[in-house]
């Protein structure tokens, strides 16, 4: 090592908003220290800045109860002394969507340039494993750099790190995504406290800077040494210009500086003369024993994971796309960037690392909880307003000829594709409004008189429609019109179910429910007492619950599909544990009541159910190594002896032109200490695999590293997982369910973890956790779909996808409209491309929609629209106005897309 070096000493806190304690705990301890830290800059000069952990959600938090220091702050931020942004917060990289990423970046520097300069600074101090996307999500927002701490080294609990090898030869390296896309990465290889409390003593001094120069020099490509000064809610060092005047006198050879990320950069960049390691892709811990990756937060808490992607996928999928249409239509409704914005921040105040995985203390995830549903309540409201202003531009005029008493609606895709599926909506039959001089009693009489015998659906054309129909009775309702009073009515309401077929991407068709004398053909897709079938699959339910699944395009077979697994944990929130010589238990020997549920012409279903039993508890050893601190990898606990029933109600659905099954599994959980599993062997013959992550289809081998330790070898997904081979191969699709195995069993099943039962919290002490126990009731969703080997081209992906995007429908009543009863705004076409958003520009009239290259080959995308426009235009994640580009004679556009590419086009009106 050169013997001319440089101390860069950052000062910073991370600061979790909660983890051991609950939120407002560890607010007032935050007030105190940003008070302190004002102090400091203000008193002393020497003291030169501070790096406020990278998320702005800090600057919220401390005005919120200090917003007579709003000036002083700004004024030493726009001095550059307090260092603020990119993010809003710092959220967990492998739970939460590529948009809700991209989101939290954009809201980060909207917020931090109310103040000044954004930091531009790829900052995850802590995140559990970083998405392999992460260096282009950087560059696209101008950013050439990540600093963190996991994915490529051995980091145990309580900031412990391992003198073992890993993928870099240097703490700085280089980092390349999928696309090509690269940034100069530094890891916090002796972690994000390697300065901390820094000694004034010169005795202590000397040893303390001994031993932090060696362990940073051992590491360090260059002479520019990073230390970090802080930790977890550390409180400033107000002793840190003399603690560093101290270190100047005992090491002349060394120039110690209170330095900042932007500085050492700076410094970095003129100093790296060594080549550097590249590291490529994902950084998931592969290479290290398995044992402390914290994977197993993806199970923790499942609960919320649910709430999660209902929340995310309401926003970015639902809300935002009928909010942008309903305002480029022309409608009343104004794109409400400000609902949105408080939405989404609502809802990422959810999505730090200790939150969203479940690895608090109680209190912590009962107010998320309500958060979720704040945030939920917000997309509602606008998703409801968005629809009906949609509605009301559809020509529904055409249905007063094709029967009396026409009832129509809307059905909405906001997915990127086509789309059939089967469709549920409530209707009012017959609405009484009080106003109109109705008593409530009145109107009940008349209500309950209403003959509803003798309709049928209809689509636009007049083609009668296959559709379940529920009275649902007398119900009380009440409008909040904008410019009255609330107008409350009594209304019969009515239930319609039915398979819509070919909605358009982004689209809507129009139907309704009519008084017409027409007889409907009926038809079944229950072939046999426990078969289902349509053209493209067979499902055959077993005396064991479990089901073979036939896809008819290429003859193979699915066997032993849907098997629950069942094993103790005696681990904790983080990592999962089993019993040491535990054999799990399965229902593979356990007899199952089938029956089917529903038989219709346009889909069928059954419900097996397993009266089941498992172990009440771990035994009572458990107990006493928690309070020991025993390691939770050592622990020698067992399983209770004590049996608990547990039964599982599980329904699988077949519609008439679905290329997949859809499951859906309740039970009530009064067992403690365990996890639950479905499994889905899939006999495919491959070594990899490949999962649904962050705006990206990577590929993951099914064996671990050599390095891999750990008999669980548990991974995170989002949407769904994948196994092919040539001509065949099953995608697991999923709500929710972050955390799936590929199990080494020579089957290669897939095991989806539905539910993970633990006591404490873990890490550096014990924090009990009772609730994280799950007792009470859940329900869970899955998908199964087969396809001919290739999930992007035989469209398998694209239905995983769709799987987690919720119907969008809407009453209306008969009126003309300048909107067709089948329409889109868009029409586009990229084999390998995923849609990801449709929404506006942040502070202008201009459309932004946004795909990712799932292949890592070279894709095309062509794009038309049925919107008047002035131009398209390449923007980027960051929204900013990019060229031009030029429409084909037929206003069609065409643009190459990179391998994993993630692309943004803009569209001025």
């Amino acid at each position: 090592m050169n013997s001319k070096r440089t101390a860069h000493i950052i000062s910073h806190t991370h600061w979790d908003r909660e983890w051991y304690l609950p939120y407002e705990k560890h607010h007032v301890r935050l007030v105190k220290l940003v008070d302190e830290l004002l102090n400091k800059l203000d008193q002393d000069p020497n003291y030169r800045s501070f790096f406020l952990d990278g998320q702005t959600i800090i600057l919220e938090d401390y005005l919120q109860v200090r917003p007579d220091q709003q000036e002083r702050l700004s004024r030493l931020i726009r001095a550059g002394r307090i260092l603020i942004g990119p993010w809003y917060i710092l959220q967990d990289a492998f739970l939460t969507s590529g948009e809700a990423n991209v989101r939290n970046m954009q809201i980060g520097h909207q917020d931090a340039m109310k103040y000044g300069p954004v930091s531009k600074i790829g900052y995850f101090p802590d995140t559990f494993g970083l998405v392999g996307q992460t260096p282009q999500l950087m560059r696209q927002f101008g950013i050439t750099n990540v600093f963190f701490g996991r994915g490529v080294k051995p980091t145990g609990f309580n900031n412990t790190v391992s003198d073992g090898d890993y993928e870099s030869s240097f703490s700085e390296l280089t980092w390349e995504g999928p696309d090509g896309s690269q940034v100069l990465g530094i890891l916090f290889a002796n972690w994000y406290n390697n300065g901390w409390e820094i000694p004034v003593d010169r005795e202590q001094a000397r040893v303390y800077w001994d031993q932090k120069l060696a362990d940073a020099e051992k590491y360090a490509s260059m002479g520019e040494l990073l230390f970090m000064n802080g930790c977890d809610h550390q409180p400033i060092q107000l002793d840190l210009p003399e603690a560093l005047q101290v270190a100047r006198e005992l090491y002349p050879d060394t120039a110690f500086i209170h330095s900042n990320f932007i500085d050492y950069l700076q410094a970095a960049e003129r100093s790296l003369h060594r080549e550097l390691s590249i590291i490529k892709g994902e950084l998931r811990s592969q290479r290290t024993d398995g044992w402390n990756t914290l994977v197993n937060t993806a199970s923790a808490r499942v609960y919320l994971k649910q709430m999660n992607q209902v929340g995310q996928a309401m926003l970015e999928k639902v809300a935002e796309p009928l909010a942008a249409l309903a305002h480029v239509l022309g409608t009343q409704e104004k794109y409400p960037h400000h609902l949105f914005t408080y939405a989404w921040k609502t809802l990422m105040q959810n999505h730090p690392h200790d939150s969203i995985c479940g690895c608090s203390v109680d209190e912590v995830h009962r107010e998320m909880v309500t958060r979720f549903e704040k945030s939920r309540h917000v997309a509602e409201a606008i998703i409801d307003e968005s629809k009906r202003a949609i509605a009301d531009m559809i020509d529904t005029s055409g249905f007063a000829n094709m029967g009396e008493e026409a009832l129509p609606f809307i059905v909405m895709n906001t997915s990127g594709w086509e789309r059939s599926g089967v469709v549920s909506i409530e209707l009012d039959a017959l609405r009484l409004y009080f106003r109109d001089g109705y008593t409530p009693e009145d109107a009940s009489r008349i209500i309950q008189a209403l003959d509803l015998s003798g309709r049928i659906l209809v689509d636009e054309y007049g083609n009668a429609i296959p559709c379940a129909f529920q009275d649902l009775g007398q119900q009380f309702g009440y409008d909040l019109p904008d410019d009255k009073f609330r107008q409350p009515y009594l209304c019969r309401k009515v239930k319609l179910t039915f398979e819509a077929e070919n909605v358009p991407a982004l689209g809507l068709k129009a139907y309704a429910w009519v008084k017409r004398a027409t007889k409907i053909a009926t038809s079944s897709l229950l072939v046999g007492d426990r078969v289902l079938e349509n053209e493209s699959l067979k499902i055959e339910v077993g005396a064991n619950g479990s089901f073979n699944l036939t896809d008819k395009t290429n003859g193979r077979v699915y066997r032993d599909l849907g098997i629950y697994e069942n094993s103790g944990d005696i681990g904790n929130e983080y990592m999962y544990k089993q019993p040491d010589g535990e054999t799990p238990r399965t229902t593979h020997g356990v007899a199952a009541q089938i029956r089917v549920l529903e038989d219709t012409p346009y889909q069928a279903s059954m419900e097996i159910v397993h009266d089941w039993e498992v172990p009440a508890s771990a035994d009572a050893m458990l107990e006493a190594e928690q309070r020991s601190l025993s390691y939770f990898g050592t622990r020698k606990a067992q399983r209770s002896t004590r049996m608990l029933p547990m039964q599982i109600r599980t329904f699988i659905s077949l519609s008439r032109r679905g290329q997949g099954v859809d499951i859906t599994a309740t039970f009530n959980n009064q067992a403690k200490d365990h996890r639950l599993r479905m499994l889905f062997p899939t006999d495919v013959n491959t070594q990899v695999h490949r999962v649904d992550t962050m705006f990206e289809v990577p590929q993951r081998d099914n064996e671990p590293a050599a390095e891999w330790q750990n008999p669980s070898n548990t991974q995170h997904q989002q949407a769904f997982v994948d196994l092919s081979e040539d001509g065949a191969g099953l995608v697991v699709a999923n709500v929710g369910l972050n955390e799936y195995e590929i199990l080494r069993d020579g089957r290669n099943t897939v095991a989806i973890t539905l539910l993970r039962a633990v006591g404490e919290l873990g890490d550096w002490g014990l924090f009990p956790t009772p609730e994280a126990q799950c007792l009470g009731e859940h329900t869970i969703r899955m998908a199964v779909i087969p396809h001919n080997g290739d999930g992007i081209q035989s469209g398998a992906y694209a239905e995983a996808y769709q799987f987690q995007i919720p119907w969008t429908s809407c009453q209306t009543d008969n009126h003309p409209g300048r909107i067709s009863p089948s329409f889109a705004p868009f029409q586009w076409e990229g084999r390998d491309l995923a849609f990801s958003s449709m929404k506006m520009k942040e502070g202008s009239d201009e459309l932004l929609l946004r795909w990712y290259n799932m292949s890592t080959q070279k894709a095309s995308l062509q794009l038309s629209s049925q919107l008047s426009y002035n131009e398209f235009y390449r923007s980027s994640i960051r929204e900013e106005l990019g060229p031009r580009i030029e429409a084909e004679s037929n206003d069609q556009i065409h643009w190459s897309v990179g391998p994993c590419e993630i692309v943004t086009i803009g569209i001025h009106r």
